[in-house]
């Protein structure tokens, strides 16, 4: 029984060290000699690459970070015998994605200052609920598509999860349902700020023109040209 209990702390730290591989600080660090948390909204995420690095730089961070989500969940195989798809199994799977989302927010590799973990949660939500979560990302792209606004989009989304989760996909672990609405509830908090900004009417529009006169370089220098909401 210790040797279980020991295994699945095991899979909670490797979570944790999984999602605080700060892929947007060592990708600015190494390729760019900048730190994007001293630049833009001060998150060490991918919207904050891409508005100060670029896209070549914001696109990999993205997929990156989306992808320590799914890794760490997929892992809980590895580390308890619960039948896939029970609630053991699921509860466990949670426990995963807390870790590396909290590793994500506050990387120890970095000082403890990390990004708000919105991509890093849709890897959580993509490997628990593939359907849900890409129902979700379609909700995303036509609300971003329609205002252009990033913000609008991951809180618009991230409501529709608990509630795809309870009304359409009509799961009955308490768990997942519970970490569904923590989701919503998580991302209408840490997007205080663009709700405030968008009741004024003064919330950024990410600016993505492919067809903009060329700069120095994307990132820095391509920072008017390349324009994504704040705080993200």
């Amino acid at each position: 029984m210790e040797s279980v209990e020991s295994l699945e702390i095991f899979g909670l730290v490797t979570a944790y060290l999984l999602g605080s591989i700060p892929t947007a600080v060592w990708v600015g660090r190494v390729f760019y000699n900048k730190d994007v948390r001293e630049y833009g909204s001060g998150n060490a995420g991918a919207t904050n690459t891409f508005r100060v690095l670029g896209k070549k730089a914001g696109i990999p961070v993205l997929l990156f970070d989306i992808f320590k989500g799914v890794l760490s969940v997929y892992l809980a195989q590895y580390f308890v015998d619960y039948p896939k798809g029970s609630e053991d199994f699921v509860n466990y799977q949670l426990v995963l994605g807390v870790g590396v989302l909290v590793g994500h927010i506050f990387p120890i590799y970095v000082g403890f200052r990390g990004g708000k973990g919105i991509a890093t949660l849709l890897g959580i939500m993509i490997a628990i609920h593939p359907q849900a979560a890409f129902s979700c990302i379609g909700v995303f792209l036509v609300v971003f598509l329609l205002t252009k606004y990033v913000s609008l989009g991951s809180m618009i989304s991230s409501v529709c999860f608990p509630l795809l989760i309870i009304l359409v996909f009509k799961l009955e672990i308490p768990s997942l349902v519970i970490f569904s609405i923590f989701i919503a509830i998580m991302v209408l908090i840490t997007h205080q700020k663009n709700i405030e900004r968008l009741l004024r009417g003064d919330e950024s529009k990410a600016n993505i023109n492919l067809k903009l006169r060329k700069t120095k370089s994307e990132g820095i220098d391509a920072y008017e040209q390349f324009n994504l909401d704040e705080d993200q």
